[in-house]
């Protein structure tokens, strides 16, 4: 029985141990990491948002590509908060940089790399990944497979920045090593009563695929400087890893 016991301990550390290199934090650190989706984080191991990883954003229309770079928008709040910088790196950016203030980012902690074609995008980004001092690199891609995502991730597991990957081909979707796949899609808003223009952003934000993590689907809407839950349906109850 002792003996049995010792092993478990021995396999419950090196778990803890493996998702500390995945970018998974322990349950203490919620509220240092948190990226003020509560509900959202619960979806993860420890309930806590992976930093320090690779996340995959998947877009099948250009609609989706605009509330998918709004969403990430918001959550780079969170990752710079202490003053760092990012890197947004693409071979068609769409973004229009002022826009990034309706999520509290200034643009010009942000820097532009825009290149002729995406093996270069790639290549940058595993650079930009290693520099220590950056909050977080974005990469916009049509496709990625699981070699160039596992370079990418082993990459964060030195540097702990944290990596996004904006992907606009579904036709592709391939096995990779991000710890989670998201999809962003738009939704309609809201007015306030009585006022002119147009609500507050909102989008289902839908978890596909989590590490050791259980998918799921929200309503959420930007206000207040700050993410908001609308709707939560759970998708599946079982845990999945990615890919």
């Amino acid at each position: 029985m002792e003996l049995k016991n010792a092993n478990k301990d021995i396999i419950d550390q090196l778990q803890k141990e493996i998702l500390l290199l995945q970018g998974f934090k322990a349950e203490e650190c919620h509220a240092s990491n948190s990226i003020s989706l509560p509900s959202v984080e619960t979806a993860f191991p420890n309930s806590v948002f992976p930093i320090g990883a690779i996340h995959e954003f998947i877009t099948a229309e250009p609609e989706h590509a605009a509330a998918c770079s709004g969403f990430i928008a918001g959550l780079l709040k969170s990752l710079m908060v202490n003053s760092g910088a990012c890197l947004w790196i693409s071979a068609s950016r769409t973004l229009f940089p002022p826009a990034l203030k309706s999520f509290g980012v200034e643009p010009d902690r942000i820097i532009f790399i825009d290149l002729k074609n995406e093996n270069d995008v790639l290549w940058a980004m595993e650079e930009a990944l290693k520099c220590e001092g950056l909050a977080a690199v974005i990469g916009e891609v049509s496709g990625i497979n699981l070699t160039q995502s596992r370079r990418l991730q082993l990459t964060v597991e030195k540097s702990r920045v944290t990596g996004l990957i904006l992907r606009n081909n579904t036709q592709k979707l391939a096995t990779t090593a991000c710890v989670a796949r998201w999809q962003i899609k738009p939704i309609i808003s809201e007015l306030e009563d009585g006022m002119p223009g147009v609500g507050f952003p909102r989008w289902n934000v839908e978890l596909l695929k989590v590490k050791n993590g259980i998918p799921g689907a929200w309503d959420i809407e930007w206000s207040d400087g700050r993410f908001n839950l609308l709707q939560y349906e759970e998708v599946i109850f079982e845990k999945l890893n990615v890919g």
